[in-house]
C-alpha cells in the first residue's frame, strides 16, 4: 500500500485590537480548513469582547505588551508550530476557494521559496473600489509589494531567513516584504481576500492614497514611526 503524503502543518496569526465586530466572521472562515492548525491571535489590549470572542472558541490568545501590529505579528510568528505560517488582519474574510489553493501551494516543494499573497478586494460594489483593487494587483505583481491586508503565506524557513516582523507600529508590512523580495519572490495564491469596506467608505479613496504615500515617503525618509502612526491614524 502507498504511503499517505505527510501534510505540511499550519500556524494562522491574527492581531487584534477592538475587532469584535470582525472577528467572529474571520474565524467563521477559517473554520473551512479541514486538518489541525494552529490558530493564535495576539491581542493589544481590547477593551470589547474580541478576548471573550476568542476564548469561547478555544482559540489560542497571547496578550501583547504594546498596541504594535509589527510587535503582535513577531510575537505570534515566534510561538508558531506550522511549518507555514499564515498572518491575516482581522477585518478580512477569505474566499470560499481558499482551502482548496493553500493546500495546493502547500503541498508543492517549490512553493517554500515564495511568499504568497491574496487578490485584495472590497466586498461592495462601488467603481472607485474597482479602481482601487486594480492598482493593488499592479502594484503587488510589478512593484512586488503585496501589504497586510493580502494577507501572507509564508514557510517558516524562508520567513526566519528574513529576519521576521519588525517591532513598527505601521509600515510593518512594507519593512517586512521589501526583506523579503531582496532574497525571494512574492506570488499571488489566486484568491480574493476581502476587506472591511468602511475605512475605505469613509473617505476619499484618492486623498487616502496620497497620504498613505507621502506616509511612506517619510518612512524611508527616516520621520520617527510614532509620529507616523499618530499621523495614520489621525
Amino acid at each position: 500500500m502507498a504511503r499517505s503524503k505527510k501534510l505540511p502543518t499550519l500556524s494562522i496569526i491574527i492581531p487584534t485590537l477592538d475587532e469584535a465586530n470582525h472577528l467572529p466572521l474571520l474565524l467563521a472562515d477559517l473554520k473551512a480548513w479541514p486538518y489541525s492548525s494552529d490558530l493564535t491571535i495576539v491581542d493589544g489590549g481590547s477593551r470589547d469582547s474580541t478576548i471573550s470572542i476568542a476564548q469561547i472558541q478555544g482559540i489560542n490568545i497571547i496578550n501583547s505588551l504594546e498596541q504594535n501590529r509589527g510587535l503582535q505579528l513577531g510575537i505570534g510568528a515566534s510561538q508558531a508550530k506550522g511549518e507555514w505560517l499564515l498572518f491575516l488582519h482581522a477585518d478580512s474574510r477569505l474566499d470560499k476557494v481558499w482551502v482548496k489553493k493553500l493546500l495546493k501551494i502547500m503541498q508543492t516543494k517549490t512553493s517554500k521559496n515564495f511568499a504568497w499573497y491574496f487578490d485584495f478586494k472590497i466586498k461592495k460594489y462601488n467603481l472607485q473600489f474597482r479602481i482601487l483593487e486594480f492598482a493593488v494587483a499592479l502594484r503587488s505583481h510589478f512593484l512586488q509589494r503585496p501589504y497586510g491586508d493580502q494577507g501572507l503565506l509564508i514557510h517558516k524557513n524562508l520567513y526566519h531567513r528574513t529576519g521576521g516582523y519588525s517591532s513598527l507600529k505601521i509600515m510593518e508590512d512594507l519593512e517586512l516584504i521589501t526583506r523579503i523580495t531582496k532574497i525571494a519572490k512574492a506570488r499571488r495564491i489566486g484568491v480574493n481576500l476581502y476587506t472591511d469596506d468602511i475605512k475605505w467608505s469613509n473617505s476619499n479613496i484618492i486623498k487616502r492614497a496620497l497620504r498613505n504615500a507621502s506616509l511612506r515617503k517619510k518612512w524611508r525618509q527616516g520621520h520617527d514611526i510614532d509620529n507616523l502612526s499618530k499621523e495614520y491614524y489621525s
